[in-house]
């Protein structure tokens, strides 16, 4: 009788112990992309804050954990059962990288932050008159949410970026008794800046209200800590996303207290949210399970779960002091660059992660993303960022010019859409990196780029004539997503 393969334990390789080592635990580091008059370059990844790449440690996890995949919580195989371990230890495993207290929180997996915040929007259970004090500083995710369900009242920003704290306090005065839920970034998407969130904290629970801190820009950068429930400091509900911390593998965390999951119904429903069903009744299991409908992103959690092991193994102190030396050092050169405008403070640095916003004076800022791209293989995003009134106001656009553009914009032409450009480090970033990018900005500024570049005015979007790369070489499995014609003989 034949016998099947036996898969030996996986031996996984040594974590990295230091920053310099995560260099290396970077997939995709060394590709060379396409570039406009051929041949390839090194490619220059300067768009950590929209999605990191994948670490090494974490593809390798899962490379060790494929083999083994299986549906969680209700088979009986050995498949199934190790599943279900690895799953459940994730959710530890993530509690434990925010400070979580496992017998006072719940560590809820979701696709991403986004979802985290609808997900609590709409168990908030939100009264009429309820108010939602949130900032002008957020990212859409943690704004929009809010108006579907209450009254939301923003505080403003300074003249620098930062968040306006006086004006928030107002807030809270002028709606005392009303505000349900204080909503706010851990750190900015658009300028980096990191507010006062222990502080919030407190004058959110002298309102009686409660804080729900989005960390999807902050924790890859920086220490969390959920705080203990007793202190009037504490954080309450955290959101955050694997995408954005070296786990790009479809995954959001939502931290918060188990008693606020256990009560009431979940907002989504189906298998696995359930103790029993009968015909007319249903029975609901607990969190994190009540909260987490249907078939888990189970590879996802676990990669999450790696990631931050990576993370705390390394240090987020020490990932914190490497980042703001490649901020000081790019902002000492970015500022030497002849027609730039930076966005947010640029000497006080000491409470940003790793974010850079600009403009070129006479550049549109897709052009110049466009350029960084085409040209230099330097990575960056440009637009709003989905946060649209934050990156208006820091642009200084006045009602009447808002007006404007959103009638343009309905109309079909972004061409005139306001924006910047963001180029955003992660811990793996050099002084080298900052190099190349402030190399071509000299190079636009002094008009040496060499493409002609033509806008789209459906999309606001730069292309540079005559540079259509094939994708094919470098993903081969796109031919076997494309749809084919039939051929009959």
């Amino acid at each position: 009788m034949r016998r099947g393969k036996v898969l030996l334990p996986f031996t996984m390789p040594a974590m990295p112990g230091t920053v310099g080592e995560l260099r290396n635990e970077i997939v995709g580091l060394d590709v060379r992309v396409p570039v406009l008059g051929g041949g390839e370059r090194p490619y220059i990844f300067l768009d950590n804050a929209a999605s990191t790449p994948s670490f090494l440690r974490v593809l390798r996890c899962l490379e060790a954990f494929m083999p083994w995949y299986s549906g969680v919580h209700r088979g009986t195989g050995f498949k199934s059962l190790l599943a279900t371990e690895a799953f459940d230890a994730a959710h530890t495993m993530v509690g434990r990288f925010v400070g979580a207290d496992p017998s006072y929180h719940t560590v809820i997996f979701v696709k991403n932050t986004t979802e985290c915040v609808n997900k609590l929007a709409n168990r908030m259970g939100f009264r009429p008159g309820d108010v939602v004090v949130t900032t002008l500083l957020e990212h859409h995710s943690n704004d929009l949410p809010w108006r579907r369900h209450a009254a939301v009242a923003h505080a403003a920003m300074l003249s620098d970026g930062r968040l306006d704290l006086a004006d928030l306090r107002r807030l809270l005065a002028v709606h005392a008794g009303r505000v349900r839920v204080v909503a706010v970034a851990g750190a900015t998407n658009i300028t980096g800046l990191c507010p006062p969130v222990r502080e919030i904290a407190r004058w959110a629970h002298e309102a009686g209200a409660l804080i729900v801190v989005d960390a999807a820009q902050l924790a890859a950068h920086r220490t969390i800590s959920m705080g203990d429930p007793d202190d009037p400091s504490h954080i309450d509900f955290l959101a955050l996303s694997a995408h954005k911390m070296y786990a790009p593998y479809g995954t959001g965390a939502l931290i918060g207290p188990k008693a606020f999951f256990e009560a009431g119904d979940p907002d989504a429903v189906g298998g696995g949210v359930v103790e029993v069903v009968t015909r007319d009744r249903a029975f609901w299991n607990h969190p994190p399970q009540k909260e987490e409908a249907g078939s888990p992103n189970v590879t996802g959690g676990i990669a999450m779960a790696e990631a931050a092991a990576v993370l705390q193994a390394v240090g987020l102190e020490a990932i914190e002091e490497h980042e703001a030396g490649l901020l000081a050092y790019a902002f000492d050169r970015l500022t030497r660059i002849p027609g730039i405008r930076l966005y947010g403070p640029t000497r006080d640095l000491s409470d940003k992660v790793g974010v850079i916003t600009f403009n070129l004076e006479g550049f549109h800022h897709s052009l110049v993303a466009a350029i960084l791209g085409v040209e230099g293989a330097i990575g960056v995003r440009d637009g709003c960022f989905c946060a649209h009134p934050y990156v208006k106001e820091l642009l200084g656009m006045t009602t009447e010019q808002d007006q404007a553009h959103e009638t343009a914009v309905l109309s079909g032409d972004k061409s005139a859409m306001p924006g910047m450009v963001r180029a955003s480090v992660g811990c793996y970033n050099t002084w080298d990196d900052i190099d190349a990018l402030v190399e071509m900005l000299h190079r636009i500024v002094n008009r040496e780029y060499r493409g002609t570049y033509l806008q789209e005015r459906s999309s606001g979007a730069y292309r540079a004539e005559g540079f259509v790369p094939s994708f094919s070489p470098y993903f081969p499995y796109l031919d076997d997503f494309a749809v084919r014609e039939k051929v009959h003989s």
